[in-house]
């Protein structure tokens, strides 16, 4: 059953499309209008708690009301200013704030040069993928100087999901935590923290990252390597011109925090760490863990996880410690710098303080402590929170991810030996179509795609061996999808690949949760590892990293009609072809069914790119 899409209480909360003059992220733990807003949420909780005693008050659900104007905006960072696109002038965007079962009304004006569209991740939203966002799968691109309205429905979530832009690179910097508390007169499954914070980990470049992406495509090279990490916007003071402004989190001793962090980079996982403080691990992508304790935490992109942390040390300065995981030892290509933030426990004397200790944390090669880190995690799995494992599975599938060459007309590309860089799963590398897909299949037009992709590898071979045959680097092209009927029950096991090179791949699916009933390295062996899996208490999840030359096993229901995108989540993967789409069927009722599109869908034949850039400039490099 769908959750009931009449209108309970409305609360009107749109910031001023005159974003310049409000109050903008001053680096100090994204907290600067966070307190004002929970402080509105708990006046608007007890007034519906009030009202939800009424006979006449059924159906207690907040709607919430907000505009997005994305923008480009001027920052300064690494010694250089340049227009990056924002929300509301904010990098990250402004931490939206809901209750479990609330309704969600985002009002998107494009004042960017080129049409963008923003995602849901981790949200649900039952039988509207109208609004999930990802272009040419479900909308094409909002075209600049107009607007679209996201209708979105919390069903499921509690925790922390987030948002962000889905169209070319524009994630980079048009992304923002979505905070879902406990339903109206629940609590949480752990004490009350004294305080919250959203940590969002970014990424920065000093370059065009338009211009980039453009002539990256273009020429089939590698992407540039970024120049730093941020926490919520800044990257620290082991960088350049960033010691100024650098983000701090206020504690003070015997009172306890829940960090609500993002992983919002485009290019690799991080280890996470604050300098002789334990972090009691108790969510995960918008679910609830059994908590258990642990001196770092690894989170790759796409993924949230909330953290709650005793402030139990002596008063002074801690560091907090990012450090990427990139798994394979060719870090030429991917940015391994550290990024910082501090800890500023109330009352101290920073001033006489001689040294700031920084966390433990492993190191970019360090597989075996990114491992052991996710297999801790359990579901919550109580009787206020149950899980719904599918014990049976009526379809299974394998997906082998890969990274890949394309070839190019007398190896005029700037890949390997004149090639472009590509990427696939089960050796199909995924083509944008010329409309959206989500749109083809409700209009029944025919020649967007095709649904024949494979349950399982084209060609069976040692997966994971690193001497394989050179014909394997070259994938078919296509906009292949697989259909799913109505209440079907899924088991995919993603399996990766030496092909051209092995590495970790954060594997998101639009529209559903998962349960990730195990894992491990070498190849998946159907007839021994299903003897393992978990099937008691498996974390949920909507974004699943696979192990760096291992595999990862997912089970879930598909009952949520519609067309939903699945996808690598470091971008460079994505922009290459490492997707597929599933479209699930239609159910036997109306509240079982896909709803039917909103009159103001834009139009794919508007969504031309603006290119204002100038063109690419090969000095930036």
């Amino acid at each position: 059953m769908w959750p009931t899409r009449k209108q309970g209480l409305v609360i009107y909360t749109a910031s001023n499309f005159n974003f310049a003059a409000t109050k903008w992220s001053n680096g100090i733990g994204q907290a600067t209008d966070m307190d004002s807003h929970r402080a509105i949420l708990l006046l608007q909780l007890l007034f519906c708690l009030v009202s939800c005693s009424l006979p006449s008050q059924a159906d207690c659900r907040t709607t919430h009301y907000h505009d997005f104007v994305v923008a480009p905006t001027n920052y300064t960072r690494l010694c250089s200013s340049k227009n990056i696109l924002t929300i509301n002038g904010k990098f990250p965007g402004p931490t939206l704030y809901v209750n479990k079962g609330d309704r969600l009304i985002v009002n998107v004006v494009n004042l960017a040069p080129w049409p963008l569209t923003i995602h849901w991740h981790g949200l649900l939203n039952p039988g509207n993928p109208w609004s999930d966002g990802p272009e040419y799968i479900t909308m094409c691109g909002i075209p600049a100087g107009t607007n679209f309205t996201h209708d979105l429905h919390f069903s499921e979530e509690e925790g922390t999901i987030w948002y962000h832009a889905h169209s070319d690179w524009t994630r980079w910097t048009v992304h923002g935590a979505v905070v879902v508390y406990p339903k109206v007169g629940a609590t949480y499954p752990f004490p009350n923290p004294d305080k919250e914070y959203e940590v969002v980990i970014s990424e920065w470049w000093k370059i065009d990252v338009m211009a980039m992406l453009h002539e990256k495509i273009l020429t089939g090279a590698d992407f540039n390597k970024s120049d730093a990490f941020t926490i919520n916007g800044q990257p620290g003071d082991l960088h350049n011109c960033s010691e100024e402004g650098m983000t701090r989190f206020d504690f003070e001793h015997g009172r306890t925090y829940l960090l609500r962090l993002v992983n919002g980079a485009m290019t690799t996982g991080h280890f996470f760490g604050i300098a002789n403080h334990t972090l009691k691990i108790v969510g995960r992508d918008g679910s609830y863990l059994k908590p258990f304790d642990t001196d770092f935490v690894f989170i790759s992109p796409g993924q949230t996880m909330d953290i709650l942390v005793q402030a139990n040390q002596t008063e002074g300065l801690y560091y907090i410690g990012l450090n990427p995981y990139i798994a394979t030892s060719e870090t030429l290509y991917f940015d391994s710098t550290v990024t910082t933030a501090l800890v500023e426990y109330e009352g101290s004397n920073t001033t006489s303080q001689s040294s700031i200790p920084f966390p433990d944390l492993p190191g970019v090669l360090d597989t075996k402590a990114a491992y052991d880190f996710v297999v801790q995690e359990r579901s919550l799995a109580s009787e206020e929170h149950p899980i719904h494992v599918p014990m049976e599975v009526d379809s299974r599938f394998m997906f082998t991810v890969s990274m890949n060459l394309q070839h190019c007309p007398n190896d005029s590309c700037k890949g390997v030996l004149g090639t472009r860089f590509s990427s696939s799963m089960n050796n199909v590398s995924f083509a944008n179509p010329s409309i959206d897909i989500l749109d083809a299949y409700y209009q029944h037009v025919k020649g967007v795609y095709t649904t024949d992709f494979p349950s399982y590898p084209t060609y069976l071979y040692n997966f994971t061996d690193e001497d394989l045959p050179d014909s394997l680097r070259y994938p078919e092209i296509g906009t292949r999808v697989k259909v799913l009927n109505y209440n079907e029950t899924v088991e995919i096991v993603y399996q990766g690949t030496a092909v051209l090179q092995a590495i970790n791949h954060p594997m998101h699916l639009h529209g559903y949760d998962f349960y990730v009933v195990g894992r491990g390295f070498g190849n998946f062996d159907p007839d021994k590892d299903p003897f393992n899996y978990n099937l008691v208490d498996p974390p949920r999840e909507n974004t699943v990293g696979v192990p760096y030359g291992g595999w990862a096993a997912l089970r879930f229901r598909a009952n949520n009609p519609g067309v939903w995108l699945l996808h690598c989540h470091f971008e460079r993967h994505f922009t290459w072809g490492m997707a597929t789409v599933f479209i699930v069927k239609n159910g036997p009722t109306n509240e079982t069914s896909m709803l039917p599109p909103p009159s103001y869908m834009p139009k794919c034949s508007d969504a031309q790119i603006i290119d204002n850039s100038g063109g690419y400039d090969p000095s930036d490099q």
